[in-house]
């Protein structure tokens, strides 16, 4: 039998190296580096075609050959790819792109640009550089901010299993199918989601002195704070107890005290954009009803959170312009300048740590249904997307692939330089190392905007406080399934008429959100009025058949 394998060898080998070259010859052309989008569209079907024909001749010759190893992406050209995340570009973030840039040319031959739209600019600034024809490769995306319209509208590339098998191998094997499932949209996958859905809940960040100074020392409720606020404003002229920038925070509040009432999904349904009125559901309704943020039970409850928001307005708890600001609340509220900072239970830590090293203890309320619940995120609640323009698809997926599962790779774009912006202590926690404080650190974590990475790889933080650790143990009992976990609205057919509720929202719901209106009753008469004739009612009925076919679907 030794013999035999012996004398096998060399005619198995020559085979094995034909097919390799043939491999090679049939992958060639499908690899080099297209010019435009309609060459990268050809060049994906011509390397599917490939891979299927090889795999038909591999079958075909199991049982004289071995299947020969697929062919690596060609690489031998530079190229230099676009991004864009959500946010402000931390201080530290060139010195980080330079490494990020040496590790990305040494691996895959590419490096990188990166761009940021600021919070106060995602509305008009985000489906506008993905239209202007710029050079884009990729770009943040989430289900809460425009993935399923700008998919509609065709700003983003098509992902097939295909490409995932080939040019992300590492994040294809962490994800699985429900996640690529969830990202659908008329059969077509037109996101990258996280392999690590956050687990999180909304969380507003108080301070502890002034709370007892308020005589308040059990808060469970955001309308509890009322006292917190009176006693900023008496005792605290340079802090306004409720500073908010305008885009995450100027709706925030008005949402935690509507929550109260119901279990608000956060953003409507027809749009993810949670600066707009539309059509949404009780996120604990088992039936899932669909409704009109215009109509019971949402409408008692949104006249019950306008109107303490109108009367904290009127007191001075709120700045007068939030939609000036541009500066988060969480990001000046150990700087003494807001009463209330706003986040979740995972983008707080840096807020947290800053407050720790100044002294200022704190406790975080965590925004909860009636019930005691918030939703799970789904899949889409953090990814990324390919640009239909990009020019360079293939070479974007493979840097993402590092970027988002290669640990060395996770722990540069999210916590910065080892060393310089952060360090590990022996028993295996992050610290900051010596001299490194939350305020001169320039590159914090969580801020550069890439939470779509494999969130697994990290490590806790020695910093982290008794509170915090108590709530992230709290969050998994928190945490439930909405009803439409993993629906996306397909807008397409009611896309005009969702452009009319986001123009009527900013004009006549924003100013309810921070109680600036004269009559509550009047606000809302008058904001219901112009929904309607915006086409809320034609947008619902289009939900409703959508949803309808989802729960179907569901069983």
């Amino acid at each position: 039998m030794n013999k035999l394998k012996k004398r096998m060898l060399p005619i198995v080998t020559a085979l094995l190296v034909i097919a390799v070259i043939l491999s090679g010859c049939g992958n060639n052309n499908s690899n080099n580096t297209s010019s435009t989008a309609e060459e990268n569209k050809k060049a994906a079907n011509t390397t599917t075609d490939n891979a299927a024909n090889a795999t038909d001749s591999t079958t075909a010759n199991t049982e004289t050959t071995a299947p020969a190893e697929e062919a690596k992406p060609d690489n031998a050209k530079e190229v230099k790819l676009v991004g864009y995340l959500l946010g402000d570009a931390p201080k530290g973030m060139p010195e980080v792109l330079a490494a990020l840039n040496e590790k990305l040319k040494a691996d895959i031959n590419a490096t990188l640009e990166l761009n940021y739209i600021g919070w106060g600019d995602v509305a008009s600034k985000y489906p506008l550089i993905l239209a202007s024809g710029e050079d884009v490769d990729f770009v943040f995306a989430a289900d809460w901010n425009y993935y399923v319209s700008e998919a509609t509208k065709g700003a983003f590339m098509p992902i097939d299993a295909e490409m995932m098998t080939k040019y992300m191998p590492k994040h294809n094997a962490k994800l699985p199918p429900e996640a690529m499932q969830a990202a659908l949209i008329n059969g077509k996958s037109y996101m990258i989601p996280t392999s690590t859905p956050d687990r999180k809940v909304n969380a507003a960040v108080v301070r502890k002195d002034i709370l007892e100074k308020a005589g308040l020392t059990n808060v469970t409720k955001f309308s509890e704070l009322e006292p917190y606020f009176a006693e900023i404003k008496k005792s605290y002229p340079d802090m306004i107890p409720l500073n908010l920038d305008s885009q995450y925070d100027l709706p925030t509040p008005w949402g935690y005290l509507l929550q109260e009432k119901i279990a608000y999904p956060g953003a409507p349904i027809d749009s993810g954009d949670p600066s707009a009125v539309g059509v949404t559901t009780d996120n604990e309704d088992p039936a899932g009803k669909i409704v009109s943020m215009m109509e019971e039970p949402f409408l008692s409850a949104e006249k019950y959170a306008t109107g303490i928001m109108k009367k904290w307005y009127d007191a001075g708890y709120i700045n007068k312009n939030p939609y000036a600001n541009k500066v988060r609340s969480k990001d000046n509220f150990c700087e003494g300048k807001s009463g209330v900072a706003f986040g979740n239970s995972i983008d707080l830590q840096a807020t947290l740590s800053a407050c720790a090293a100044k002294g200022i203890d704190v406790q975080l309320i965590p925004g909860l249904s009636p019930t005691g619940h918030a939703p799970s995120n789904s899949w889409l609640n953090n990814g990324i997307a390919i640009a239909a323009n990009s020019k360079n698809p293939e070479r974007a997926l493979q840097a993402l692939d590092l970027i988002m599962e290669d640990e060395a790779y996770v722990n540069l774009v999210y916590f910065g330089i080892e060393g310089k912006n952060y360090a590990v202590t022996p028993d295996g926690k992050l610290t900051l190392p010596e001299g490194i404080t939350p305020e001169n650190n320039t590159y914090p974590p969580d801020a550069a905007g890439f939470w779509f990475v494999n969130k697994d790889f990290f490590k806790p933080w020695d910093t982290w406080s008794d509170s915090y650790i108590e709530l992230n143990k709290k969050v998994k009992d928190y945490l439930l399934p909405a009803t439409y976990l993993g629906f996306s609205f397909n807008s397409e057919s009611v896309k005009s008429e969702i452009a009319n509720l986001k123009n009527v929202s900013t004009q006549y719901a924003s100013p309810l959100f921070i109680g600036v209106v004269k009559n509550v009753d009047d606000g809302y008469a008058t904001l219901t009025s112009k929904l309607k004739a915006a086409g809320i009612d034609k947008v619902k009925a289009e939900v409703e058949k959508q949803a309808a076919a989802f729960m179907a679907a569901k069983g």
